[in-house]
């Protein structure tokens, strides 16, 4: 089954826009086009079986003058938000031949009844559709006009944009979230530098959202409302939700806001840039200290999340003078870690390489304050002021950039909690039930993680224990000739042993494992004999000493260190080194410094 949108223009010279899910909510296709053959020739192949096609266009109009009932009935509940519709009527030229939608529904052979079960059109209203699933205080202005600058109505595209991305979390949901044709339209906006640009995107958006109400027909009929009748016109919107008034005509400090926001609007490429650059950094920084970690992610901040928090208030008063120069995490990277131990020492190396602005510790907050709940370390950092920005960190200065650090569990805690919530399903009167709950969780994880954390302590002291430090954990004789990676030493085999010989330090990344195996073997060691006889005469806390290092080094780090001091240049030379020369000839220089 295909669920397709039409934002069908009037005439045949404006663009229609076009969009197709499938009966999952996955976006397939947008396009936009003028005639009634291109869209045919775009629509046709998804309206050959079962289907549901919602126009944006009367489907019926039978008034000679002035407006539809069915446009009556609406504007009475959204015209307060500024969502009502035009008045459609056949004096109007565009329908001396009848509705051009109409043409279009007969030419695929769809029962105009709305309430047909088969293949079927609709008629829909994008701006009434936005206002009941977002839960909007009044219209997105997004739309072409004279009196709207180019940086609002992008701004307000872009709220759009990723309003309808938190319609994946919907109960039907609107998948949206890694679509390569999705990407490309959000890029069409977000890459805009004038308002005809951001016209080529407006109408396809437009008929996601009639395409989701399509789909919220098929699936949850229940939740739509009905506007006139079938002989006059129907229009089909999701129903207003309980409780939502208009928004009140926007005050002085407000009209300072939306600004704000159009501002952040204009510079979120540079932003989102600079994004990338700092998740960069942030990896760089934690494989150079050769630190176990799960995973670093980055996000720059959302332009809805922006004028959200924007517009947010703190003991009444507003809580930004400046957001755009106040709002800390504009830039947003995410370290998820295995232990809470790896929490601290984290934030320990990305506190020794930047300059710390500001450092909480939300998990010991709710513990001092005898509670279990949200747990996550909030470190927000820039670039040192003596530090020469490079083309990697080029975007970064005098940007601040905020990461939280926490455990997998955490993470997982953390993650559910916001996805129920945000949902908002959980009725009023469970909701002292609901943080019960979620308080036995979060108090249950903490106990997993202390578990997790003696397992690996644990393990760790089982491998000091066994004489890993001499490369008794692998006898040459017994090494499997036929296994693959014969001519190197396993990440495990070298985990052991590391274990052994830098007992105070923690475990690196599995892959870490496997790349300083590769250098090990472009040095000629593949064994365990091979590796105990390269170390024995490396003096490797002169080598710490030296190094000076100001975080806990991880023990990948520390052999790397050892192998610099002991084979100089030629490790530095090596081919699986050509990538960082410069950093090693800069620690080697530290390794062999007579002052």
């Amino acid at each position: 089954m295909h669920l397709v949108g039409v934002d069908l223009a009037w005439g045949e010279r404006a663009p229609t826009g076009i969009a197709v899910l499938d009966e999952r909510g996955r976006l397939l296709s947008t396009a936009a086009v003028t005639t009634d053959d291109e869209i045919d020739a775009v629509v046709a192949p998804y309206v050959a079986g079962e289907c549901v096609v919602a126009f944006d266009a009367p489907l019926v109009v039978r008034n000679a003058t002035g407006t539809r009932p069915a446009e009556k009935a609406l504007n009475q509940d959204f015209r307060a938000f500024e969502a009502g519709t035009h008045p459609t009527n056949l004096g109007k030229p565009e329908f001396a031949d009848g509705p051009r939608a109409a043409r279009l529904a007969r030419r695929w052979g769809l029962d105009l009844d709305p309430d047909a079960t088969g293949r079927r059109a609709l008629e829909v209203y994008p701006h009434a559709a936005t206002v009941a699933l977002l839960r909007l205080g009044r219209t997105l202005k997004y739309k072409q006009s004279r009196d709207r600058t180019f940086s609002q109505m992008r701004s307000e595209m872009l709220r759009l944009t990723e309003g309808l991305e938190q319609l994946g979390r919907a109960r039907t949901p609107l998948l949206l979230h890694r679509r390569p044709v999705w990407e490309e339209l959000v890029a069409l906006v977000e890459n805009a530098e004038r308002k005809s640009e951001l016209r080529l995107a407006e109408d396809r958006l437009d008929a996601v959202v009639c395409a989701y109400v399509a789909l919220l027909a098929a699936r949850e009929p229940e939740r739509l409302t009905r506007y006139g009748s079938v002989e006059d016109g129907v229009i089909v919107t999701p129903t207003l939700p309980e409780g939502l008034e208009p928004a009140p005509r926007r005050t002085r400090a407000e009209r300072a806001q939306a600004k704000e926001v159009e501002a952040y609007a204009a510079r979120l490429p540079a932003t989102q840039h600079a994004t990338d650059q700092a998740a960069a950094l942030v990896t760089a920084a934690l494989d150079d200290a050769g630190l176990n970690y799960l995973s670093v992610t980055a996000r720059a901040k959302s332009v809805a999340s922006f004028a959200a928090k924007a517009a947010s208030l703190e003991d009444g008063h507003p809580r930004y003078a400046d957001a755009l120069a106040e709002m800390a995490d504009q830039i947003g990277v995410r370290v998820v870690t295995y232990l809470a131990s790896d929490v601290e020492a984290v934030a320990d190396v990305l506190g020794a390489e930047l300059t710390v602005l500001g450092d909480r510790d939300k998990g010991l907050e709710t513990a001092r304050a005898g509670r279990w709940g949200y747990s996550s370390r909030h470190l927000d950092l820039a670039l040192p002021d003596d530090v020469t920005p490079t083309p990697g960190t080029d975007a970064l200065p005098g940007r601040i950039i905020e990461v939280q650090i926490r455990t997998a569990l955490q993470h997982a805690w953390a993650e559910f909690e916001h996805d129920i919530r945000y949902k908002g399903e959980v009725p009023p009167e469970h909701a002292s039930e609901l943080d019960r709950r979620f308080t036995l969780a979060a108090g249950l994880l903490e106990l997993a993680d202390r578990e997790f954390s003696t397992i690996r302590d644990q393990l760790r002291g089982d491998q000091v224990a066994g004489g890993a430090a001499s490369g008794a954990w692998v006898a040459d004789g017994d090494r499997d000739p036929t296994r693959a990676d014969r001519h190197r030493l396993s990440p495990g085999d070298l985990a052991a042993y590391l274990a052994g010989r830098y007992p105070g330090a923690g475990w690196s990344r599995t892959d870490h494992y496997e790349w300083i195996a590769g250098l090990l073997a472009e040095l000629g060691i593949t064994s365990a004999a091979d590796l105990a006889g390269a170390m024995a005469d490396v003096d490797s806390e002169a080598v710490t000493a030296r190094m000076g290092y100001r975080y806990p080094a991880g023990a990948v780090r520390r052999l790397d260190d050892d192998l610099l001091a002991t084979y100089g240049e030629r490790y530095v030379e090596l081919p699986g080194n050509a990538h960082r020369v410069a950093l090693l000839s800069s620690r080697l220089a530290k390794l062999t410094s007579t002052s």
